[in-house]
């Protein structure tokens, strides 16, 4: 549906726009077209995108630069979180961490999906070359 719009509009060989393609990861969909899901289960990824064929694992550990995403969303929000409740609320640090270390465990879990999406987003924005071939023939 998203294909025909874009051909109805012109916009057909245009390449995606940063903000494009991280709304496009916000809905778990390929960075290329915006059709196709990213995932078949909550941690298992399809391996190509079902409307442009996109292949979204580019080599063998790929995906490492997701945990770094994760990481840093991770610890953020743990910082943040412990700044707010230690000077803005008084929590002493012993009240804070047990929620905190529940929250450093679940936070990454809960994010794995979208932090694939944003790395995908973002390692086809930033190299040319992984969108090189979207004029090919489909």
């Amino acid at each position: 549906m998203s294909g025909e719009l874009e051909q109805q509009s012109g916009l057909v060989g245009r390449r995606p726009t940063l903000t494009e393609m991280l709304g496009r990861a916000a809905r778990l969909r390929c960075p290329r077209c915006g059709e196709g899901k990213l995932f078949k289960a909550w941690f298992r990824m399809h391996t190509e995108c079902s409307g442009c064929h996109f292949h979204y694992e580019r080599a063998p550990g790929y995906f490492l630069g997701a945990s770094y995403i994760s990481y840093g969303i991770t610890a953020l929000t743990i910082t943040l979180i412990f700044i707010l409740g230690r000077f803005q609320f008084g929590a002493t640090a012993n009240q804070l961490i047990i929620p905190l270390a529940v929250l450093a465990l679940l936070l990454p879990l809960s994010m794995f999906r979208h932090a694939r999406g944003i790395w995908m987003a973002f390692d086809c924005y930033f190299d040319s070359s992984v969108l090189a071939d979207e004029d090919r023939p489909r």
